[in-house]
């Protein structure tokens, strides 16, 4: 499923028709949208320089990667199921310009076997996730423009499969924002006494054209993000949207995460709480993970989510289990899944995955 289709050559006629778009505006938002634009345009203008490196010089700059994991899920209520979960491409491009580039191109459940049936592709499609380019205008401050992964809380920017250490992901995370945004991105590092201070502005420039199979509709997204290191790294989250549902209601969202890491025991947790325009509640979620140490590369884990979304009933979940790191970029997860309600979007029971970056 590909988000983005815009080519190099394109680029001047649509940098053109960006900036008469500004000439359209009636609301304060719409000259947001229109400066975002422009911003957009401006780094496809940049990306011509870049072309003009010698042939070698341009190529020596791509390095590949991604990961891939498989697992099995054995619900309380259902079927078992077993699949190839994802296998992921990463590019990168890095010259001896300011400029550089990222894309991750997805293939999701390639490959999926079901309790009474056949293995099957038939929920396999593609994803572009990310696709962009950065343009770093001093050590303070740089420029995104592409498709990129929403800055809110931790999870969602860090969620491959290796990084992670769960098979299932909190639905706090999942279902209360858009997990990717196209757009433009002002970003960077900032001293604050012995730590820095990481922040990030951020605007959707173009809606998503394709939609994935239950993906919730997210429009004309806008927020920041503030990132402070530290024995202790929290993390502050700002968001507006809307969403696609009966009278597209808008909504603001706050976010609050943290992380912390001791002697190889590691303690995370991130709350949102949304809120319609108006000020009445909008949704909420929360989850608390804790990872113990227990020798030879093995972790205990556990982990309680909270969620709430408008017109849905609260859902709780809890989580044991245990993860084998063996090789760095190799992971084993095995846990239990527990909680008040079966979805088929969390499902209830045994999961195991295993996942390798590569």
């Amino acid at each position: 499923m590909i988000k983005i289709r815009m080519s190099l050559n394109t680029r001047q006629d649509y940098g053109e028709n960006m900036i008469r778009a500004i000439f359209r505006c009636n609301c304060l938002r719409e000259y947001m949208q229109g400066l975002c634009l422009i911003l957009f345009a401006l780094t496809f203008s940049l990306l011509a320089k870049a072309e003009e490196q010698p042939a070698n010089g341009f190529w020596d700059g791509f390095r590949l990667g991604g990961y891939t994991s498989a697992g099995i899920v054995l619900p309380r209520h259902g079927r078992a199921e077993a699949a190839i979960n994802e296998f992921s491409m990463i590019t990168t491009w890095e010259g001896d310009s300011r400029i550089s580039f990222f894309s991750e191109l997805e293939l999701e459940q390639p490959l999926t076997w079901r309790e009474g049936s056949h293995f099957s592709d038939q929920d396999g499609y593609i994803d572009l996730e990310r696709f962009y380019f950065d343009y770093n205008l001093n050590e303070k401050i740089n420029f995104r423009a592409g498709r990129y992964l929403t800055p809110a809380g931790r999870w969602n920017l860090i969620h491959a499969s290796p990084l992670v250490w769960t098979t299932s992901r909190p639905l706090a995370t999942s279902r209360l924002f858009p997990r990717a945004v196209n757009g433009v991105m002002l970003f960077g590092a900032l001293p604050v006494g012995q730590e820095a201070l990481e922040y990030t502005v951020f605007a959707e420039v173009l809606k998503d054209q394709d939609i994935e199979r239950g993906e919730i509709r997210f429009r004309d997204t806008v927020g920041a993000r503030l990132t402070l290191s530290g024995k202790i790294e929290w993390g502050l989250s700002l968001l507006e949207f809307s969403e696609e549902l009966p009278g597209r209601p808008r909504f603001r969202m706050v976010g609050l995460d943290f992380v912390t890491r001791h002697a190889d025991w590691e303690i995370s947790g991130e709350a949102f709480q949304r809120f319609y325009t108006n000020g009445k509640d909008g949704g909420r979620g929360a989850y608390l993970q804790v990872v113990a140490p227990l020798g030879g590369q093995w972790f205990a884990l556990a982990r309680v989510d909270n969620f709430q979304r408008p017109t849905e009933e609260s859902v709780d979940r809890w989580l044991i289990g245990a993860a084998w790191r063996a090789r760095p970029n190799h992971i084993l997860k095995l846990e239990y899944v527990g909680g008040d309600e079966q979805r088929e979007d969390a499902p209830k029971g045994f999961l195991a995955s295993y996942a390798i970056l590569f």
